[in-house]
């Protein structure tokens, strides 16, 4: 049951779905190796975007249901769950990102296909959402690539990514 979308249309808001339920579990993969390198305040970072990336699913879920569509719910691939540093975190957490960019603003593009003007203006939000999604991985792997080596530094990073509210 498709509701109020093309089949295309249809299609991608679902596919989409399960690609912000996989964010949000690449980002809950991400805490669980910051608890294991005693990088706590990271973890709790990382944890919080994956309560945002869970929200977003949500959005799009109750998005297609107000339309008046059957949500299918698609399977979800295990994410890398190892990483060597949480700099190395950042930069695949920021390449993800690109990538999730790359799926909403195709998102769009299919909208405005379908002349879909609704759906255009709800991922408007989306759009707007991983330009900021984007700059803020960037200043953090700035600040990381800034300390370098230092322990200490590294440290007080830590604690301020833990001080991090929910978006």
């Amino acid at each position: 049951m498709t509701g109020k979308f093309s089949e295309r249309m249809y299609n991608a808001l679902n596919e989409q779905i399960r690609n912000e339920y996989f964010s949000a579990y690449l980002y809950l993969a991400m805490s669980v190796c910051c608890s294991e390198m005693n990088l706590d305040g990271t973890a709790v970072w990382f944890r919080k975007q994956y309560e945002e990336e869970l929200s977003h699913g949500d959005k799009m879920y109750k998005y297609m249901i107000e339309r008046g569509a059957r949500v299918k719910l698609l399977q979800i691939d295990e994410p890398r769950f190892e990483w060597s540093s949480a700099l190395e975190m950042f930069h695949n957490a920021l390449g993800h990102e690109k990538y999730v960019t790359g799926l909403i603003n195709n998102l769009a593009n299919i909208a405005y296909e379908e002349k879909d003007h609704a759906t255009l203006s709800f991922l408007q939000w989306f759009v707007d959402e991983q330009v900021e999604e984007e700059a803020s991985v960037e200043e953090i792997i700035a600040k990381f690539e800034m300390i370098g080596e230092s322990k200490r530094a590294l440290i007080y990073l830590d604690k301020e990514l833990g001080k991090r509210k929910k978006d």
